[in-house]
């Protein structure tokens, strides 16, 4: 008796587990939903707004740093270590998930000036993970 009730406790476990693990896919789509409903609270040096947008079927996240930098040269060139800071920032608080990263999900972030022209990109990877990590 007290066997049978062990295996249906067991079988019942082993169904709530499977049916609590996401794919990678549901995965990057809370992402993009959380970092969304949170980026009005996001403070960082000169940045004005940040949005997240997912691509699916292309195993991608496109985030977006819009700034109060104009596009020049100088501030392209302090935008460009401040960028990789705040990165290296966002990836230690998990804001960035490391774990998506590892499991394929690529982040194309973008480091915009005022008039929304790129002052910088990361690509975010399995490859390029280390060099953030350091």
């Amino acid at each position: 008796m007290m066997k049978k009730i062990s295996q249906i406790v067991f079988a019942i476990m082993m169904v709530l587990m499977l049916a609590s693990c996401k794919n990678t896919k549901q995965k990057l789509q809370e992402y993009v939903v959380e970092y969304n409903k949170t980026a009005p609270s996001f403070r960082a040096d000169h940045v004005t707004l940040t949005t997240a947008r997912g691509y699916i079927n292309d195993n991608k996240i496109e985030l977006r740093f819009e700034t109060d930098l104009e596009q020049n040269e100088a501030n392209k060139l302090a935008s460009g270590i401040s960028f990789v800071k705040l990165i290296k920032k966002l990836i230690a608080k998990d804001q960035i998930p490391r774990q998506l990263i590892e499991e394929g999900v690529q982040f194309d972030v973008y480091f915009l000036a005022d008039d929304n022209t790129v002052l910088g990109k990361e690509i975010l990877n399995g490859e390029s993970l280390k060099y953030f990590l350091k």
